[in-house]
């Protein structure tokens, strides 16, 4: 088969992630955990695995660098899916991608302002509400925004909510329902078709074993 490379999410992610291929038979040669590198063998020898920054998955695979990858659906959704195919939701890294807002304070009549990375996102859920925005690209300590009367509303991953909590804020709507999705890029999936689709399969069986097993 011809050689294959899969973009995967560095960080929290990979940790879901590693013994997921694990269970399809794909696993990294050597502790990616310990080791500086960036491109590691696996067990199947046409593929490869590349460890790079979440924000990074979808261009390297919308651009072909990376023949298939792995990525939050909350990425996905900020950068756009063209060139992709989106085949499996992998089931794993389960999170809310959410507005919040102060405990106890009234939002502003008229136009509110907004503090999220996912400006995108943001941009067309506003819209579609009818509500008008400025919005404020930030890069983390969303929950700060609203405390520092920089914003009025945040929008963010929620996982516990404990942080919003803590802050003083509390989750208000729910923008969409973020996992960890399988993506391939559309020339791969027909220039590599055996091996991307070996792969996809191998994903597709570990995902229904895990429901299976609750």
């Amino acid at each position: 088969m011809e050689k294959l490379t899969i973009a995967l999410t560095k960080g929290r992610i990979l940790k879901d992630t590693l013994p997921l291929f694990a269970e399809a038979g794909i696993e990294p040669l050597e502790n990616i955990a310990e080791s500086r590198k960036l491109i590691f063998d696996t067990t199947l020898p046409h593929v490869q695995f590349v460890v790079i920054r979440g924000t990074d998955v979808p261009t390297y695979v919308q651009l072909g660098a990376a023949d298939m990858g792995v990525a939050g659906k909350d990425m996905l959704l900020e950068h756009g899916a063209a060139g992709m195919y989106e085949p499996l939701d992998l089931g794993i890294a389960r999170c809310k991608l959410m507005t919040a807002v102060m405990v106890d304070r009234e939002l502003p009549a008229g136009r509110i302002k907004v503090a999220t990375k996912f400006v995108n996102v943001a941009r067309r859920y506003f819209a579609a509400q009818g509500t008008q925005v400025e919005l404020i690209k930030l890069y983390g300590a969303m929950e700060l925004a609203p405390m520092m009367n920089l914003a009025d509303v945040i929008v963010d991953i929620v996982d516990t909510g404990n942080t919003l909590r803590a802050n003083g804020m509390e989750p208000a709507e729910t923008i969409a329902d973020i996992s960890s999705r399988l993506v391939v890029n559309t020339s791969s999936l027909k220039r590599k078709h055996e091996a991307v689709t070996d792969v996809t399969e191998r994903l597709r069986k570990a995902v229904a074993v895990r429901a299976a097993n609750g």
